[in-house]
């Protein structure tokens, strides 16, 4: 019975990321997409808008 004991661990991990990514395959697109796109676009015109139009340098000083 030791190899049972042995085996269990890894079959139950395989299991787990076999379902994982199974989730992650059927989550990508669907009447969603937009929606997520239009907010990660959004977020980055705000990290773009709140960077400072000139960055020092710090070689020069």
């Amino acid at each position: 019975m030791d190899y049972v004991s042995a085996l269990v661990p890894p079959v139950v991990m395989a299991a787990f990321f076999i379902g994982l990514v199974v989730t992650i395959v059927k989550s990508q697109g669907g009447p969603n997409k937009a929606k997520e796109d239009a907010a990660v676009d959004a977020a980055f015109a705000r990290a773009e808008s709140a960077k400072p139009a000139t960055a020092p340098d710090a070689h020069s000083a």
